[in-house]
């Protein structure tokens, strides 16, 4: 990891993590980005002699791009998917329950749950597998998907980059960090699990 964050590699590597994790939650993503933002506070507080880490402003600006990119193809997959991923949307209470209460969200023109999904596990995949799936209007879903890929990836930097700066680059920082990150994860994925307005079906 040491070497992988002191090499221009890192964006490529973070780019790559965060765009196929909408398709794949599993992968580490958000530790990614943090531990490289943990190398570039190192870096910084080393004045004597430059070293190779990532800038903070271009590792914050791949990670909320590869985010905005994965939920668009994620969400023209979903439209094209036809009646195959309709019935397993179906079958799935949370697709069905996320996909009805986005409906509604966007309708409204408030897509805060787009942003609040971004933070919980699986949920950027559910909302836009959802927002696909239910045809709702490009224009409706883009922008809520960039504020929340430059939320995530802002928090997350900002997580890894002044947990460097307080604990040094260990993974003691890098573990402190990633449980901040969780903990806003745990509150999102509770956010999502409340039921909506009663009476409020989804939006056409």
């Amino acid at each position: 990891m040491g070497s992988l964050t002191g090499s221009p590699w890192i964006y490529a590597a973070v780019a790559v993590s965060v765009l196929l994790d909408v398709f794949l939650p599993v992968l580490p993503s958000g530790v990614l980005v943090i531990a490289a933002a943990t190398a570039a506070a190192a870096g910084s507080a080393t004045s004597a002699v430059p070293q190779a880490v990532p800038d903070i402003l271009v590792l914050a600006l791949c990670a909320a791009t590869a985010s905005v990119l994965g939920d668009l193809v994620a969400y023209h997959l979903a439209w094209r998917g036809g009646k195959r991923l309709d019935r397993a949307i179906a079958r799935s209470r949370r697709l069905t329950s996320a996909q009805e209460r986005l409906g509604v969200a966007l309708a409204r023109g408030g897509g805060a749950l787009v942003v609040i999904a971004r933070f919980a596990p699986a949920g950027r995949s559910v909302v836009s597998l959802g927002a696909g799936a239910a045809h709702r209007r490009v224009r409706e879903f883009l922008p809520w998907s960039i504020l929340a890929g430059v939320t995530w990836a802002g928090y997350s930097v900002a997580l890894g980059y002044f947990g460097g700066q307080w604990l040094g680059a260990t993974w003691l920082a890098t573990g402190v960090s990633f449980a901040a990150l969780c903990a806003a994860g745990a509150g999102a994925a509770y956010l999502m699990r409340r039921p909506g307005p009663r009476g409020s079906g989804a939006g056409a």
